[in-house]
This record gives C-alpha cells, sequence and structure tokens, in this order.
C-alpha cells in the first residue's frame, strides 16, 4: 500500500475514534475520566473536559474530511496536527497510568495505541513511501 492509502485510512480511523472520545467529553467529563483513570472531575475540571472534548471534536472532523485527499498540504497539515495530538497523548496518558494504582491499565492501554498511532503517522510523514517497507 502507499503512503495515501495508508493515510487516508488513518484519517478514518482518527475522524471516527477522536469524534467518539469528544462526544463522551462532551457530555460527562467526569464520566469519561471515570472510565479511564478511576477519578473523576471537580466542576473546573469538567469545563476543561468539554473544551477539550470540542477540540477532539475539530481535530476528528478535520482527518474525517482529510481522508479524502491525504496528500494534500492541508491534509498533511491535519496528519502533522494529529501527531502532536498522538504524542501529547501518548505521554500524558503514560504519566497518568503510572500515577493511578487501580486504573493504570485502561490508561496505559490508550497510551500504547496514542503511541502506536504516532509512530505509524510519523513513519508516513518522515518516510513517505518508503515507510510501506517498514510497516
Amino acid at each position: 500500500m502507499n503512503k495515501s492509502v495508508w493515510l487516508a485510512r488513518l484519517f478514518g480511523i482518527a475522524g471516527i475514534l477522536e469524534s467518539l472520545v469528544a462526544l463522551a467529553l462532551i457530555v460527562d467529563p467526569s464520566g469519561a475520566a471515570s472510565i479511564l483513570l478511576q477519578s473523576s472531575l471537580g466542576a473546573p475540571g469538567d469545563v476543561i473536559g468539554r473544551i477539550a472534548g470540542g477540540g477532539l471534536l475539530s481535530l476528528g472532523i478535520a482527518c474525517w474530511y482529510a481522508r479524502k485527499t491525504p496528500t494534500a498540504p492541508a491534509s498533511l497539515g491535519v496528519a502533522w496536527g494529529l501527531l502532536s495530538y498522538n504524542v501529547v497523548a501518548c505521554v500524558t496518558l503514560a504519566f497518568a497510568g503510572t500515577a493511578v494504582a487501580s486504573g493504570g491499565f485502561l490508561a496505559l492501554s490508550a497510551s500504547a495505541l496514542h503511541g502506536l498511532f504516532g509512530v505509524v503517522l510519523l513513519a508516513l510523514l518522515i518516510l513517505g513511501d518508503q515507510a510501506r517497507e517498514v510497516l
């Protein structure tokens, strides 16, 4: 498979997953935090969670539309933005997972998923079509 096919698939997967997580954060940020980290949020955390949900929804929508033209300059910008989000999410969830005794497994699993997604994106963005040999 070439770079455009891989990017289109990753954009589609990210568009769906990020939008679902975004909706969970917008509707019930404390519930989402409770599932992932075994900890609830206070009132300020709910506000921040909903704002984060709005940002993730925006990223999900951008990914969904970028899948149609995955190698266009704007779509590559979405890919770099998605990569930066996945790096931050991977590191943050890894630290949270090691700090939260009872809910660490789910946070560490989510961290690993973000890390894997980030590695694949980085390979596609840096190596381009040569990434298919690595992947």
